[in-house]
C-alpha cells in the first residue's frame, strides 16, 4: 500500500504551545535571517578582497589571495565548528556571542572567498585601457576602481552572482549543527515527533525551493535593469 499523507499534523500542537506551522514559520524565518545576513557580510567582504588581488599592489594582492584559498578550501561545516568551538576560545570575548551570529560569520567569510572570485573575473575581463585611461585623465586608483572599473564589472558578475546568493540560501543548512532553530533543524526535530517525515521534508524543501527561487527572480529583475546596453539579452 502506497503512504499516505497526514498534512493536518501542521495544526497540531507541538507541545510548547504552538502548532507545527508556526514553528516551521519561525524556522523560515531563522534561515533567512542567516542567509540574508551572511550574504551582506560575503558580498561586502567578497568585493573588497576581489578588488585587492587586482590592485597592483604585492601585499595586498597577496592578502587577498590569501584569504581566497584559506576559505575556499576548508569545508562550510568545519568553518562551523571552527567558529563555535575554536574562535571564541582564543578570544574570549566571543564567548557569549550567540550561534546564530557565529554562523552568520561562518557562512559570510565562506562565500565571500568565491565572490571575490568574481568580483576579480568581472574586473579583469574589462580592457586595460579602461584602467590606464582613468589614471591619464589624473583619477586616483582608488576613483578609478569607484568611477570607472567598478560600476562595469558589478554589472558583468552580477549572473554568478546570483547563483551564489541561491546557494546561501542552501548552505544556512549548516546552521543546524550549532542549535540555531532554522528549517532543517525543525524538520529533524518535527519527523521525530511526530513520524510524519514525508510531510515535513517536503514542506521544508519547499520552502527552500521558494526562497531561492525568490532571490533568483529579484536577481534577474536587478541585471535587466543595469543590463550594459548593447550587450547580449540586453532589453529584454
Amino acid at each position: 500500500m502506497g503512504q499516505t499523507w497526514d498534512w493536518q499534523i501542521f495544526l497540531r500542537d507541538d507541545g510548547g504551545g504552538r502548532t507545527y506551522l508556526e514553528w516551521m514559520m519561525s524556522a523560515w524565518g531563522w534561515t533567512l535571517s542567516v542567509a540574508v545576513l551572511a550574504l551582506v557580510v560575503a558580498l561586502v567582504v567578497g568585493s573588497l578582497v576581489g578588488i585587492l588581488r587586482t590592485v597592483p599592489h604585492k601585499g595586498l594582492a597577496f592578502f587577498g589571495e590569501a584569504w581566497t584559498e584559506l576559505f575556499r578550501n576548508i569545508p562550510l561545516l568545519v568553518q562551523v565548528f571552527l567558529w563555535y568551538h575554536v574562535i571564541p576560545g582564543i578570544f574570549l570575548s566571543l564567548r557569549n556571542v550567540p550561534s546564530f551570529i557565529l554562523v552568520v560569520f561562518a557562512l559570510g567569510f565562506f562565500t565571500s572567498a568565491r565572490v571575490s572570485e568574481q568580483v576579480k573575473a568581472g574586473i579583469q575581463a574589462l580592457p586595460k585601457g579602461q584602467r590606464y585611461a582613468g589614471l591619464a585623465m589624473g583619477l586616483t586608483l582608488p576613483q578609478t576602481y569607484r568611477y570607472v572599473l567598478l560600476p562595469m564589472a558589478f554589472r558583468i558578475v552580477i549572473p554568478p552572482l546570483t547563483s551564489e546568493s541561491m546557494n546561501i540560501i542552501k548552505n544556512s543548512a549548516v546552521a543546524f549543527a550549532v542549535s540555531v532553530a532554522e528549517l532543517t533543524m525543525f524538520a529533524m526535530q518535527a519527523q521525530e515527533e511526530t513520524s510524519r517525515g514525508v510531510e515535513v521534508y517536503l514542506a521544508v524543501t519547499g520552502l527552500y525551493f521558494v526562497s531561492a527561487f525568490v532571490i533568483n527572480r529579484i536577481a534577474l529583475f536587478i541585471e535587466h535593469k543595469v543590463q550594459i546596453p548593447g550587450t547580449l539579452g540586453a532589453g529584454r
